[in-house]
């Protein structure tokens, strides 16, 4: 019997999109050439909206190296999906309903979704709602829970490297702390990954919260012994140990309060006043999760995809396609939903740093 397949890119866009749907259609389309491949629109909304298009094996050719998506993605808040679908019609459908009645009008046999954290909380409702649902993990955060790398993480952390390894020379010309923000949203995968590689001097991460003395103890005391400029590679998550200890509501007041909503900026202007170096600023923002996917997480979408595709042929649902030990296997939805990886504070990684003289923002420098 000819398989009936959705499928659908949520959240926000990231390299290895469109590399990974190529991987599922092309597994598809060299299983059965009469498969029927529906891609919906915009994430989510699509579904809900039954905004679709027929996909034909051409659309998957050619796109291997391009970057974002070509069915489109948005945003869909996972706590408003039992919100009606038309604000202004009392009597229509909720956005579930209208995924589901999309997903039977159809007649599908099986959806393939590629997001992140929220994405999946979205794809378990479904999933607990009948619908058959394998997904693809996509994030340049890197914090989904049951898989030990998602794609996109690897072309992203490849950007925030350049971007650090070019302040280098600048930095150095002109003797200054420069400050790298770093996207990754409240983990730190990608600033420890991208300070390291980039030869930070300091790295700062949601896990662990900094004290600014402590980093301008750092700083100053690399200037003191002669380094004549220091890269500090700080997470859009980082919070100082106070910031840490205060509610989200707290913290959003604070923040609220302030001239600058980066944590760089944040940052820049409190060390201006205890060294003294220039202190400068770099936010490369979404630069981070835009362009072609780098080789490897072409091969890594390549095999999810293939992966995905085959265990709708052999109608294994109700798993995310992961990679654990460098073997691909499915992790149940329900043990993926609402569940973040952040990096272990006892990381072998922040260890080595550590051991080469990478400081984290919590050390006493007092003595030291």
């Amino acid at each position: 019997m000819t398989l009936k397949v959705g499928m659908l890119t949520s959240g926000g866009d990231c390299q290895g999109l469109n590399s990974a749907m190529r991987g599922v259609g092309k597994r598809l389309f060299e299983n059965d050439p009469q498969t029927e491949v529906y891609g919906f629109l915009d994430g989510y909304a699509g579904l809900m909206q039954s905004n679709y298009r027929v996909m034909k094996p051409s659309d998957f050719s050619g796109i291997l190296t391009l970057g974002g998506t070509i069915l489109g993605t948005s945003r869909q808040v996972f706590k408003t999906m039992n919100d009606p679908l038309y604000p202004n019609r009392s009597d229509g459908p909720t956005k579930l309903e209208g995924m589901i009645r999309t997903y039977k009008d159809l007649n599908l046999d099986g959806l393939v979704i590629l997001g992140g954290n929220g994405t999946h909380k979205t794809a378990n409702l479904l999933s607990e709602n009948g619908l058959n649902v394998i997904t693809l993990p996509k994030t340049i955060d890197n914090d989904l829970w049951g898989t030990d790398i998602t794609f996109g993480f690897q072309s992203a952390v490849n950007i925030a490297t350049e971007v650090i390894d070019g302040i280098h020379s600048t930095a150095s010309s002109h003797g200054r702390v420069f400050i790298i923000e770093v996207m990754g949203h409240n983990v730190g995968w990608m600033t420890l990954h991208a300070g390291i590689a980039g030869g930070a001097d300091v790295i700062l991460i949601p896990e662990i919260p900094y004290d600014p003395l402590a980093v301008a103890a750092a700083v100053n005391k690399r200037a003191r012994e002669h380094k004549r400029f220091s890269i500090i590679a700080v997470a859009e998550g980082a919070k100082t140990k106070e910031e840490a200890k205060m509610s989200k509501k707290e913290y959003a007041e604070k923040i609220g309060n302030l001239p600058f909503l980066s944590v760089a900026y944040r940052l820049a202007s409190i060390l201006d006043k205890l060294t003294v170096q220039e202190v400068r600023c770099t936010v490369p923002g979404h630069f981070q999760r835009g362009g072609s996917p780098c080789a490897y997480d072409r091969v890594l979408t390549t095999a999810l995809g293939v992966a995905a595709a085959d265990w709708v042929i052999q109608k294994k649902f109700g798993v995310m396609v992961g990679m654990v030990n460098n073997e691909i296997v499915g992790i149940p939805l329900k043990d993926v939903a609402g569940k973040v990886k952040s990096v272990p504070t006892n990381h072998p990684l922040i260890q080595s740093a550590r051991n080469i003289g990478i400081y984290f923002g919590d050390e006493d420098l007092e003595n030291g």
